[in-house]
């Protein structure tokens, strides 16, 4: 592995990390609705998920996932409707608005561990890694679970800093809609929203 080979996947992985997608709409959603914090914890729940896709990409599980349609249904369909559980309990929480004085007592450990699920029932991000990384692996130097692990953490690495920007960027947009009393009442139906978007993102999606 050189440096040049690193720094294209990192290109790579930011612009990907970029594009609209579950995670970030996720983190998105969730740091507008519950303020940066909550983001934040989101977004370390998240990429705790990463590592078990990772490490999947790098025995060759996700593989397996791949092939067995089976499989990959199961996870996908667990994945929407737990989003749609989700997005039940925000519209059900429509009326109540929100406080973002109150982000200081929020459960974030709740939070991190919605996002370690929300990660682990989405299959694509394995299958994903399935298709990026061996774009970018030297196969004369051998040693393929080793450069996969690298990559992974690369990918990993500027995930977190990415989500960890929303987090902080989302929240000040949930500060500034907090200031409108009718804004801040549909804050829990945009979350609601953003979660059934995602679910049926994840739903529909094919191998």
């Amino acid at each position: 592995m050189d440096f040049l080979a690193i720094a294209a996947f990192l290109g790579a992985a930011v612009l990907l990390t970029l594009m609209p997608g579950p995670d970030n709409l996720f983190v998105l959603a969730q740091s507008i609705a519950k303020g940066k914090k909550a983001g934040l914890a989101t977004s370390f729940g998240l990429c705790t998920g990463l590592l078990f896709h990772i490490a999947a990409a790098t025995v060759g599980l996700s593989a397996l996932v791949y092939q067995s349609s089976l499989a990959f249904a199961l996870v996908k369909y667990a994945g929407a409707a737990y989003l749609l559980y989700l997005a039940y309990k925000s519209f059900r929480d429509r009326s109540s608005g929100f406080s973002l004085d109150e982000e200081s007592s929020l459960n974030h450990t709740a939070l991190y561990k919605r996002g370690v699920i929300m990660n682990l029932l989405n299959p694509k991000v394995s299958l994903f890694f399935l298709a990026l990384f061996p774009q970018f692996i030297n196969y004369s130097v051998g040693n393929i679970p080793g450069q996969m692990l690298v990559y992974g953490l690369v990918f990993l690495l500027q995930a977190l800093v990415i989500f960890s920007l929303i987090s902080i960027f989302a929240g000040s947009v949930g500060a500034f809609l907090q200031k409108s009393p009718s804004m801040s009442r549909r804050i829990n139906q945009l979350q609601g929203s953003l979660f059934a978007l995602i679910a049926f993102n994840i739903a529909f999606s094919k191998k």
